[in-house]
């Protein structure tokens, strides 16, 4: 037995396979001496199947005792090819978990093809070992089951995406990782150029103003896996470097867009989880979205929606509430928990109000519906007669009910703290479903975002996305810039932001006009975007584009609350791959020949 090769894998093997002779290749998942037999668990990619050795079997082989001493050499890790007849296991000892449970392998020979040391933890799906030491031996992790199917998970996921997009006229082009530096909301990752010194390139955050140059150029339906880079603060749902499915096409409106992208998430859901999404998405205004959960991104699979009480305490002699209304800039918002009242501790309330301080809440208003309506809680004194019959008629409470609610002079902080408490108690209270996929597009972004502290607008999205056409005017004269709504759009899926996207600016006067908003001379914009500028005075079509986040619809599909788990190699939080221990430092030749001194001490 010396090819090294396998005729079946060890996930395929079944009753039909019975008498057959087989070559399996794989690693030794567990190995079990029982008298003088002895079993293996075989795994590879595909599955696992039982291995045994038996002397019964081997004993009419010339090489058998060989093959049966051998196999007693077998540790976890190491990887072997054996070469066996397929037969049924003895009565009793089927395993219905397992695919290839009704069969087991009778050796008839064995190759060591590799040994292994004792890994750092076991390679099992349930493998307790800190996610510290899983990724500094990432490779070993991945060998457990489960990571493995969400790899399978990601491929099939791009398959659909790359077959439905053809199917659609899209073309895929890859555009340069080596670009230039613009800005885009997030820090550049810079990359040294040797041959000119002094000068950098860029990693793109996304391809924005190629996937444009290539509208410009004609090639109408474009589509790309993007490698995308952004030097930002992490959070548990973000990297560094990430993939997404970015999609760009002329000739095109919102309202043609959007079942062309119904269509592709409807497909992807059928052909990786079996489920038919029913399409058309429902579509919210962002201002709605906000008002009604404090979040853009809102999970509409469970109730505790906010209710706006600001004009019931308009006239409140409470500080808190008249602090949070006295600059017009802020409100009073709160989420009825029905009969909840009793499930809360003051310990219980204390979380709460963490999560809300979290985001710059001052305080939780809560308060707990006794017999006859009578509220419960530390503000509950402060309410008059009138307040409290407008409040009661405002949220129809009941008794047993649980309020719970954020006073902020600022709606932002009212909207982030209230928003995420909502999410927090949902889940708290099991009120969040699973395996329920419900997906909404947000429309009607604010174009703008203005900033206190230095006086100035910035983009929402990025300073490509075109104001909606009923707001041009206005816009090029600089007028109502806090009114003016985006044609911007974002696919949200359970309280996750899984696409966005916008059309694009393809006027002259318009992109001109966005750049004079944030702040840009003519000079700063010709050195940042002058390519870019200049292609727009060639005929530009009308176009527009959106972005799906690879590894979130990864996360989503394979029902994991981490994005780690759906990348090959990734990284901490800290932005370090404790496996290649990168970043690095470098030797003092490579700085001398990229023309580089360091501030910093090595």
């Amino acid at each position: 037995m010396n090819a090294i090769t396998r005729t079946h894998t060890c996930g395929e093997l079944s009753s039909k396979h019975l008498d057959q002779t087989v070559h399996l290749c794989g690693w030794v998942a567990k190995r079990r001496d029982l008298g003088g037999l002895t079993f293996i668990t075989l795994r590879d990619r595909h599955g696992i199947t039982q291995v045994v050795f038996d002397p019964e079997v081997t004993g009419k082989i010339p090489t058998g005792a060989e093959t049966q001493e051998r196999a007693h050499e077998l540790r976890g890790e190491y990887v072997i090819r054996v070469e066996g007849r397929v037969r049924k296991r003895p009565a009793g000892q089927d395993n219905a978990k397992m695919a290839t449970g009704e069969i087991e392998l009778a050796a008839t020979s064995l190759q060591i093809l590799s040994t292994a040391k004792t890994p750092p933890f076991e390679i099992l799906d349930e493998v307790d070992a800190a996610e510290t030491l899983r990724l500094k031996y990432r490779y070993l992790d991945l060998r457990r089951p489960a990571l493995q199917k969400n790899l399978v998970m990601r491929h099939r996921l791009l398959t659909a995406v790359r077959n439905y997009l053809d199917q659609n006229q899209f073309i895929e082009v890859e555009t340069p990782i080596l670009y230039k530096s613009t800005p885009e909301g997030a820090r550049d990752y810079l990359v040294p150029s040797r041959v000119h010194p002094g000068h950098f390139y860029a990693l793109p955050q996304s391809p924005q103003t190629l996937k444009q140059l290539l509208m410009i150029a004609g090639m109408d339906r474009y589509f790309q896996i993007a490698r995308c880079f952004r030097d930002e603060d992490l959070r548990a749902d973000r990297q560094p470097e990430f993939s997404q499915v970015d999609i760009e096409t002329s000739f095109l409106d919102e309202e043609s867009l959007y079942p062309l992208m119904e269509g592709m998430t409807a497909k992807i859901w059928k052909e990786c989880l079996g489920i038919t999404i029913p399409t058309p998405f429902p579509r919210m205004p962002y201002a709605e979205a906000m008002s009604r959960y404090g979040s853009d991104k809102p999970d509409t699979r469970f109730g505790l929606e906010l209710v706006d009480v600001s004009d019931v305490f308009r006239a409140s002699t409470f500080q808190v509430f008249s602090n949070a209304l006295a600059s017009g800039k802020g409100s009073v918002r709160v989420i009825r928990v029905p009969g909840a009242a009793e499930k809360f501790s003051r310990k219980d309330l204390d979380e709460v109000q963490a999560v809300g301080a979290s985001y710059g809440a001052k305080g939780l208003l809560w308060l707990k519906v006794q017999a006859g309506g009578e509220l419960q809680g530390p503000s509950a004194k402060f309410f008059t007669d009138a307040e409290k019959s407008a409040f009661a008629a405002k949220l129809g409470y009941q008794e047993g009910d649980l309020i719970l609610g954020i006073a902020a002079e600022k709606n932002s902080v009212v909207f982030d703290a209230l928003g995420t408490i909502r999410q927090n108690v949902g889940a708290r209270l099991g009120l969040i479903p699973k395996d329920q996929f419900n997906f909404l597009w947000v429309t009607n972004f604010p174009l703008l975002q203005y900033n206190d502290e230095d006086g100035r607008y910035y983009a929402s999205h990025h300073p490509f996305t075109s104001p909606r056409p009923e707001f041009f005017e206005d816009f090029i004269a600089g007028r109502n810039l806090a009114a003016i709504q985006a044609s911007a759009y974002d696919l949200v899926l359970n309280g996750f932001e899984v696409a966005g996207g916008s059309l694009r600016i393809y006027r002259s006067d318009v992109q001109a006009a966005m750049f004079r908003t944030l702040g840009f001379t003519e000079e700063q914009a010709k050195a940042q975007f002058g390519f870019f500028l200049e292609a727009l005075q060639y005929g530009t079509p009308p176009h527009g584009g959106i972005a799906f986040g690879v590894d979130r619809l990864a996360m989503l599909l394979c029902g994991t609350d981490a994005i780690r788990d759906v990348m090959a190699f990734p990284k901490t939080q800290k932005a370090t791959c404790l496996m290649s221990e990168s970043p690095s430092v470098v030797s003092d030749a490579q700085l001398e020949e990229l023309s580089i001194a360091l501030a910093v001490k090595k």
